[in-house]
């Protein structure tokens, strides 16, 4: 999916935001500056949170915003390595045991040395006309006509 500007990498991220279940997992990859902090304020302002107050949490790993339709907990794996995330114990946020079923958005998932059978990869790019996202529902259970008519 091509996007040409800024603004629509966060009207797509509105659009999922509206139509996401609780328990969904975003795994979102790209390089620095690639778009997958605008595409998460998007996906809050989609959930009824202000996009103001989201912003990447590079230094605290883990923001959580409760004020929206669902809870939206943004992770941000960047500083991380493999037994540092294994550490955060984040399973608890993608099965809902510990803390509300949200959305959970996870930026640089590379990093994680598991993952669940169920989640969206989103891979953002820049390209010479703007930005590209590539959706790859993985696992069962996701409204693929929803997603195709984003």
């Amino acid at each position: 999916m091509r996007l040409p500007h800024a603004a629509a990498t966060h009207r797509l991220g509105v659009q999922l935001g509206q139509i996401l279940p609780a328990a969904s997992l975003l795994l979102l990859a790209g390089d620095l500056g690639s778009g997958k902090t605008s595409l998460t304020q998007g996906i809050g302002a989609g959930l009824g949170i202000d996009p103001r107050e989201i912003v990447s949490p590079t230094f605290t790993l883990i923001a959580e915003y409760t004020q929206g339709r669902l809870p939206l907990y943004h992770l941000d794996l960047y500083r991380l390595d493999g037994p540092g995330v294994d550490q955060l114990n984040l399973e608890q946020y993608w099965e809902g045991e510990e803390v509300e079923p949200g959305v959970v958005v996870i930026e640089w998932p590379e990093r994680l040395t598991y993952r669940p059978d169920r989640y969206l990869q989103i891979q953002l790019s820049h390209r010479p006309i703007g930005r590209q996202a590539d959706i790859v529902p993985v696992g069962a259970d996701w409204n693929l006509k929803a997603l195709l008519e984003l």
